[in-house]
């Protein structure tokens, strides 16, 4: 290191001091300013040459430089208010020979929205390196297991990295199976709230007269106790409304005015409690009709959408299929404990074609059937669900003569037979010729 130091020219030291990602600073045990760099002169409107030599707290204001000199105290990422807003510095005492001849201080984030942003970075590419180290682990709701690289896709990923660290609501909206939930917990692992909890309830699946106790608790009249409600649970951290288009009108009331007083009240009592969460909801129908046919109340739809996240069904985004297929194919096979298994050619042409009404869920739930139904490891169209196979059933030309009609037909049949069957003697039997007759028309047709 002294080898180095020794070699390292002033103009090289200069080079890198100036060209460092921070704002940096060094002043003398006197709180003067013994180096500045150029880019905080410039954020700071002071021309260098006048700036050194000056006390720091002239030129730089809020500093706690000469704090650091007095107390010998090390400050790590320091909050430190500057024109108007919130840095986070570094101040450290310079130390020779058991005296403090100086510090040296840096701005590290010259904004807290830079903060939030990395820290959200931070945690997306933690996430990815675990699930790269992890072997076949397939933990849900992190943001690699939103699949796809449609456009579509993209920018719902860029969307929930900017606006996770902060704690706006968001409404995510889109058809049944489209994952909507998963997109939540993405919001909420990429949050400042990540180590608190998430808490969810689904507005469908609740009766309506049980909801308000759901969401906000009951007292127990005979005992004075009451139980916490989903709202309550969820304290400091996420709260997931799922299916919110479902929350009856008088609860829509009580929630906008928990959402803009803060304090909610258990049913059956006028006890306030303090409750601090962030609002996430879902909805598979578009709440903006619902307002238009007054079946969802307008404060609240736009109290709850201060951004609006639109996750596409699936069949709009067919670009992100095959990879959708290859995951979920090598999840459900470790989960069922098999060696290997894979998708037969006319098979991922069916599944292609298909138009899949229940989205990403359907596509899990055929796949995972299908596993089971393979044969010798290959998963063959007579594996999937009828209403799959349907839309793909064989067509022909009616046009031209019969005998040509006749012969495409045959020609079809057979191919797609030797598509979904590897036993030639159960397609002989099948179609009610001999091996040898079916042996020709294989010769004939090529195949």
């Amino acid at each position: 290191m002294e080898t180095f130091l020794k070699n390292l020219s002033m103009s090289l030291l200069a080079e890198i001091l100036e060209n460092a990602f921070e704002w940096l600073v060094i002043v003398d045990e006197h709180s003067n300013i013994l180096y500045i760099n150029e880019e905080y002169c410039r954020f700071l409107e002071v021309k260098r040459d006048d700036a050194i030599g000056m006390p720091v707290a002239e030129v730089i204001e809020n500093t706690k430089m000469h704090e650091v000199i007095k107390s010998g105290e090390t400050h790590i990422a320091s909050p430190h208010y500057i024109k108007g807003t919130y840095m986070l510095a570094n101040r450290v005492p310079l130390v020779v020979d058991g005296k403090i001849v100086g510090a040296f201080g840096s701005v590290i984030f010259r904004d807290m929205s830079d903060w939030k942003k990395l820290s959200s970075h931070v945690r997306t590419t933690m996430e990815r390196i675990q699930l790269n180290m992890e072997d076949n682990s397939y933990k849900k709701f992190h943001l690699g297991d939103i699949k796809g690289t449609s456009t579509a896709v993209r920018k719902i990923k860029e969307t929930i990295e900017i606006i996770a660290p902060s704690d706006i609501p968001v409404l995510i909206e889109g058809e049944s199976g489209t994952g909507k939930e998963i997109f939540a917990h993405c919001i909420h692992r990429l949050s400042e709230r990540s180590n608190e909890p998430f808490v969810k309830v689904n507005c469908a699946e609740v009766p309506s007269e049980m909801l308000e106790e759901e969401l906000f608790g009951k007292l127990d009249l005979t005992t004075g106790k009451f139980s916490r409600g989903r709202y309550k649970q969820a304290d400091k951290g996420t709260l997931f409304i799922d299916e919110i288009s479902a929350l009856p009108l008088t609860l829509q009331a009580k929630l906008l005015r928990t959402l803009q007083d803060g304090p909610i009240f258990t049913t059956s009592s006028e006890k306030e409690e303090q409750v601090n969460v962030r609002i996430l909801a879902s909805s598979n129908i578009s709440l903006a009709n619902l307002v238009e046919e007054k079946k969802f109340r307008e404060d609240l739809f736009y109290r709850i959408q201060a951004v609006t996240l639109r996750i596409p069904p699936l069949r709009d985004r067919m670009e992100d299929l095959d990879e959708l297929l290859n995951y979920f194919l090598q999840k459900f096979v470790v989960q069922a404990g098999r060696r290997k298994i894979v998708l037969a050619t006319k098979t991922r042409e069916i599944l292609q074609s298909y138009h899949w009404p229940g989205n990403v869920r359907e596509l899990q739930n055929v796949l995972q059937a299908a596993i089971y139904l393979a044969e010798d490891g290959v998963i063959v169209p007579s594996a999937l669900p009828i209403q799959v196979k349907k839309q793909n059933t064989l067509s022909f030309q009616t046009n031209g003569k019969l005998e040509d009609i006749l012969i495409e037909v045959e020609k079809r049949v057979i191919q797609d037979l030797l598509e979904n069957q590897s036993n030639k003697a159960l397609i002989a039997k099948q179609l009610g010729i001999s091996r040898s007759t079916l042996y020709e028309k294989i010769k004939k047709y090529n195949f």
